[in-house]
């Protein structure tokens, strides 16, 4: 946890976010920002009585983001994400897992995502323990991650993700976000809800005609520990 006014490397972002949120992956590469990550993140410093009121902004590599406590208990936790943008300029994408090849689409949440839906996730996706091969590559020079979907009814999809690098994970955040977004996009809905279930349980994606995406959901604190991380890596 940084306060951004009491650190010079995060002090201009003072004037707009109290703190700023730094994310790594499991092998240390550095992410734009993590939506649940974010959302846990602002579990924690209300729970730490760190927050002075139930609304904040958080500054992430990815840029701003406001979150907002709900809740009697802060049982759910909903953050402004942004806007999703298709990918400028790129080319049509595709995903490889195994022998199967679906179209997908590249989005930014802004982390990078490729999306593909699948007719049935339980029948076409297996195991993720080996990254999906997406073509082009260079579309994603950074990397990029891989959301498998499917859906379940109007406003309601399932999703598996494979997450640059960490693997399959029980949950995305900004990859809820993007699935949503392309989702509504390809129903023509301008605005709604979607409920988006992955193994970690289940969040919620609001759309607004033009406006951000918001990501809401349970979070909860389950462990405290101390991690050592050299400065200026």
């Amino acid at each position: 946890m940084v306060r951004c006014a009491n650190d010079p490397e995060f002090a201009s972002f003072a004037d707009v976010a109290e703190f700023f949120m730094d994310y790594r992956n499991a092998d240390g590469s550095i992410a734009e920002m993590c939506g649940n990550g974010a959302r846990v993140f602002v579990r924690y410093l209300h729970a730490s009585g760190s927050l002075t009121g139930r609304t904040t902004v958080v500054a992430t590599r990815g840029g701003l983001v406001e979150a907002h406590v709900c809740g009697h208990e802060a049982e759910e936790i909903a953050i402004s994400m942004g806007v999703a943008t298709m990918q400028d300029g790129a080319p049509e994408v595709s995903v490889a897992l195994g022998e199967r090849r679906w179209d997908a689409v590249a989005v930014s949440v802004p982390n990078p995502h490729a999306v593909v839906f699948v007719e049935s996730l339980d029948a076409d996706v297996q195991s993720l323990a080996q990254a999906p091969v997406v073509a082009p590559a260079k579309v994603f020079p950074e990397g990029v991650n891989v959301e498998f979907a499917e859906r379940v009814a109007p406003g309601h999809v399932r999703m598996r993700v494979h997450e640059r690098g960490v693997g399959e994970t029980r949950s995305c955040g900004t990859g809820a976000c993007a699935v949503a977004w392309v989702a509504a996009s390809e129903a023509g809905d301008q605005a709604g809800s979607f409920q988006v279930d992955v193994p970690g349980g289940t969040v919620w994606v609001d759309i607004e005609p033009d406006g951000p995406l918001v990501l809401r959901g349970p979070a909860e604190l389950v462990a405290r520990g101390t991690v050592q991380w050299p400065r200026g890596v």
